[in-house]
């Protein structure tokens, strides 16, 4: 159960050392092991039962939090990722656009739609802004 061990261990190596870390370092490795032998009971390899539990048990940013560790709110990663997503959305509604107006003036050069759908293609971007600002 080193890997387990190892694995906690690197899961809390951001919060300082206090009572409560131990606490809770302790109880989760107590739990996981008590999943690890649950399953090789039903039959798992002893390392297919470590990786399952631990996939299982997924992330601690809850429990990081419940310590109080600074910067795991993840908000900059948030902005960033929507940032991206942001400027996708710009690109391609323009491209979109552009083709509505080379549609419109090239085979019906005498009516001017391409408005229309061109304020239907607007609103992908402006919903990626509202996204990027932290609106819900």
């Amino acid at each position: 159960m080193k890997k387990i061990h190892a694995h906690v261990e690197e899961w809390f190596q951001e919060i300082e050392d206090s009572e409560q870390k131990q606490a809770m370092q302790e109880e989760i490795t107590q739990n996981l092991e008590e999943k690890v032998q649950d399953l090789m009971r039903r039959g798992k390899t002893e390392e297919d039962a470590i990786n399952k539990t631990i996939v299982e048990f997924g992330d601690i940013s809850d429990i990081k939090q419940e310590l109080g560790v600074k910067g795991t709110d993840n908000r900059a990663a948030k902005r960033k990722q929507f940032g991206l997503h942001l400027g996708f959305s710009i690109w391609g509604s323009s491209l979109i656009i552009a083709l509505f107006v080379f549609i419109n003036l090239y085979y019906t050069p005498g009516t001017i739609w391409f408005v229309y759908p061109t304020f239907a293609v607007a609103w992908w971007p402006l919903v990626m802004f509202y996204k990027w600002l932290g609106w819900k």
